[in-house]
């Protein structure tokens, strides 16, 4: 994807030039033969004035002298398949197989809200497409999180905080409907449930699987009995112990902090989850709560979604590399989210989001977690079908093996230590 150059006022062109930013003025092409794709086409194609995406054949020329790369017999695409690689411009200088070979179906998101589940856990609107994408893009599993504390969230001057006390069995009951709207989801678009490390060995994007999980245990309401019926019942197989409430388990990153981290309860939980086979998810809890979970765990833990932040600030969702590190001490994973402010597009997510963090714990602890349709503000990588360009964009920085691993393995990985 990107935003042509032609010398045709009207944006029909057999020729033209595609980059990653809109042109100042006419003729106003980067000084970097990298950073731009000639397209070719056999008719003339109707560019128009915003971005589009391209289908083609992609070539390196050996002309040192012209565009390096090009992209022949060009047809204007509405969805991006897994050999096409129009991204963003610094994409386009890794070989089509290459890409293929890193998003070849095996990649997870390891926290996600797609298929309007949210708003569908209150039974409004109707699901939105999820399989579909995924199988665009080369995703053969996600994480999809009900959210437990949502009848009490609300948005406050840009911050999503409590805005009352449960009533008691409030969150409960909302599971009980949250649960089933995920279940619904997973059967109208032919969506198996990950139950064992086996089912997610086995999970193709030919046929999208779905891990269940839940953002918040607040539906356990103190009740570690609830946290069984969970996972026989649901198939909850991935639990985040904190969401956007302090409750029983611990303190969250955007409140002041009145627990210690980490209660007695929150310890109790991590270690049922451990005897159960369910992935700890330790997103949104403090610095404090993540070493006590540390401390309690004997398996993994995984911290969905944030990114890395060199300096102490109010009230994010970030971490610092310390914060990092005691997750992957374990054994486990920080997967990294494509927050738009922070990472404006997919190769700033994959060369400063991904890589930063790679330099801060290695290689093998860190994933992919997008917060579909759970962001407050854009995402970088709003559609799974545009996973091809993400994977382009690590190759950059990272070799095939590598990309896997943050892709999917690592995630893989500490799946089968947790469920078995």
């Amino acid at each position: 994807m990107g935003f042509a150059l032609t010398s045709e006022p009207m944006g029909g062109a057999e020729a033209f030039l595609l980059m990653a930013e809109p042109g100042c003025c006419p003729g106003c092409a980067p000084n970097n033969p990298s950073a731009v794709v000639e397209v070719l086409a056999e008719r003339p194609l109707t560019t128009g004035a915003g971005a589009l995406r391209v289908s083609g054949v992609l070539r390196v020329s050996a002309d040192a002298d012209g565009w390096r790369y090009q992209v022949r017999d060009a047809e204007i695409a509405r969805v991006v398949r897994r050999r096409t690689l129009m991204a963003v411009s610094p994409l386009f200088c890794l070989p089509v197989p290459a890409v293929a070979q890193a998003a070849d179906g095996l990649a997870v998101d390891i926290h996600s809200h797609a298929g309007n589940l949210t708003r569908m856990s209150y039974g409004r609107g109707g699901f939105s497409a999820v399989a579909d994408p995924m199988r665009q893009g080369g995703l053969s599993a996600i994480s999809l999180a009900v959210v437990s504390d949502s009848p009490i969230i609300q948005l406050t001057n840009g911050r999503l905080r409590p805005g009352r006390d449960p009533r008691p069995g409030e969150l409960y009951a909302f599971s009980q409907h949250s649960f089933p709207a995920l279940h619904a989801l997973a059967r109208e678009q032919g969506m198996p449930i990950v139950r064992t490390a086996a089912d997610l060995r086995t999970a193709r994007s030919a046929r999208p699987s779905v891990i269940v999980a839940s953002e918040g245990a607040d539906f356990l309401e103190g009740k570690i009995e609830r946290l069984d019926e969970a996972y026989q019942r649901w198939a909850l197989r991935h639990l985040q112990l904190t969401h956007y409430r302090p409750n029983e388990l611990g303190d969250i990153q955007t409140e002041p902090s009145v627990q210690g981290g980490l209660t007695a309860f929150g310890a109790e939980v991590i270690r049922r989850c451990n005897a159960l086979g369910i992935v700890v998810d330790v997103a949104h809890a403090t610095f404090e709560g993540v070493k006590k979970a540390a401390a309690a765990t004997t398996k993994p833990l995984v911290l969905s979604h944030t990114s890395l932040i060199t300096r102490p600030a109010a009230w994010t969702r970030r971490i610092l590399p310390d914060h990092a590190k005691a997750v992957a001490a374990t054994g486990g994973i920080i997967g990294i989210w494509p927050v738009a402010d922070y990472f404006p597009n997919i190769v700033s997510y994959a060369t400063d989001g991904f890589a930063r963090m790679v330099d801060v714990v290695g290689i093998d602890h860190v994933g992919l977690g997008t917060d579909q349709l759970g962001l407050v503000g854009a995402s970088a990588m709003s559609s799974y079908a545009d996973l091809p360009q993400l994977a382009a964009a690590l190759r950059m920085k990272f070799n095939a093996e590598e990309t896997a691993k943050l892709l999917g393995g690592n995630y893989r990985r500490v799946f089968e230590v947790c469920v078995g």
